[in-house]
């Protein structure tokens, strides 16, 4: 992979639009900071007790989100610090995250810059480096997949959403709004690695060997999503009918090459407990796998609130998703793996968003955006291909258009 993107005959046209797409999201991100700093919106205590226990981890072994920091009230002069917001604590440890979110948001202080003072715009700039890196990875990743899927059309039409997304310039960028775009690349990779995967078992090859590289890479992707969030553990199990799904030929070499990237993905999230057995066991058993409130799905708020979350992380999806969701049904020839997949996906990632109010339902938010912008892109990819091309394609053209306007124009009045 890595030789394909250093082959200069690899990078075209294509490839320079997605990275200037790329080039103004990462703009929007960082002026998001920069207003936020002068305007004095500095990061909550939950996300100092982030930073001060993950780099406390880094310096002395003391693992974050276990008993020997969240345990420490003195640690912040804040009792409640570790039981308030987007930490959920139980006998010291946190129930939602491994200490991967802890070290993820404390890397950039591990090289302290005193150029770069905490509490200015590039101080600040720079203690969110690792989101920035996320965000920009996973924007890269939804334009390979779509366009691997749909063509340049699709790949630059779901890019364009991204880009565009206050959720995804909030979940980079937001001060009170602790990121959670590790998780959500993460879970990322875990649906489209697995189908990559699966496809390449209709080639008669030995399984393990010649799929050493993406099974390492889909370990990676299950450590991602669960060290950020546990409850995101359901798509490793998802990602298993999907890939049988796409290669029912070899069902035992599907099972086993998903049963070694999750071998790979645990032992990846031990590391991130220092190899300290006890102290994961029992951090294992604190988690909350699954956290579904059944009353939540009786009740019309609920859907109300995550249908508003989607509108208000992309308005122009107000207009493409009915749109895509109409197309998809009254048309059988979008209704292939291509679209279906990320439709289903999307659809899990609802349900478990209506059924989990507040945190973590907040973090089903952002993950099921991305597989919204792929969905949204296959449909309108298939529109364009069709007699009335020129109409999708100026309809088109003007929604994302105006969402980027208005995106823009909402960053400018901040500032």
């Amino acid at each position: 992979m890595i030789r394909r993107i250093l082959d200069p005959a690899s990078v075209g046209k294509p490839q320079f639009i997605a990275a200037a797409l790329l080039l103004v999201y990462l703009s929007q991100c960082v002026w998001l900071i920069r207003v936020e700093t002068v305007h004095g919106a500095l990061p909550d205590s939950n996300r100092a007790l982030c930073i001060y226990d993950g780099l406390d981890q880094w310096k002395r072994g003391a693992i974050a989100g276990t008993p020997q920091t969240l345990g420490a009230e003195a640690a912040t002069g804040v009792p409640s610090a570790g039981r308030a917001g987007h930490l959920r604590v139980r006998d010291g440890y946190d129930e939602d995250r491994s200490p991967l979110y802890y070290l993820a948001a404390a890397a950039p202080v591990l090289v302290p810059l005193k150029f770069l003072p905490p509490d200015s715009p590039p101080g600040q700039i720079w203690e969110a480096a690792p989101y920035l890196f996320f965000g920009v990875m996973l924007g890269g990743s939804l334009w390979y997949v779509a366009r691997r899927l749909y063509g340049h059309a699709g790949g630059y039409i779901a890019l364009g959403l991204y880009c565009f997304s206050p959720a995804m310039i909030l979940g980079v960028a937001g001060a009170e709004n602790f990121g959670e775009m590790a998780g959500a690349w993460g879970a990322f990779g875990i649906i489209f690695t697995g189908i990559a995967v699966a496809h390449t078992l209709y080639a008669p090859r030995e399984v393990m060997l010649w799929n050493s590289r993406r099974i390492l890479l889909l370990g990676l992707s299950v450590a991602m999503s669960t060290g950020n969030q546990f409850s995101l553990a359901i798509l490793g199990l998802l990602v298993l009918p999907i890939m049988l799904w796409v290669a029912p030929v070899r069902p035992k070499a599907a099972i086993a090459i998903w049963a070694a990237a999750v071998a790979v993905g645990a032992v990846l999230i031990f590391a991130f407990y220092f190899f300290q057995p006890v102290v994961f066991w029992r951090a294992m058993l604190h988690a909350r796998w699954l956290d579904l409130q059944p009353s939540a799905f009786r009740m019309r708020p609920s859907y109300a609130q995550t249908l508003n979350m989607i509108q208000q992380s992309s308005p122009a999806l107000v207009l493409a998703l009915p749109v895509a969701l109409i197309a998809y049904f009254a048309w059988k020839r979008t209704r292939y793996f291509g679209n279906t997949a990320p439709l289903l996906v999307a659809g899990l990632l609802f349900i478990l968003a209506v059924g989990s109010p507040g945190f973590p339902g907040q973090g089903f938010h952002l993950v099921l955006m991305p597989f919204i912008f792929v969905f949204v892109a296959g449909i309108f990819a298939d529109l364009i291909e069709t007699r009335q091309k020129l109409f999708v394609t100026a309809g088109l053209c003007g929604l994302l258009g105006a969402g980027a306007l208005w995106n823009m124009i909402q960053l400018a009045r901040l500032g």
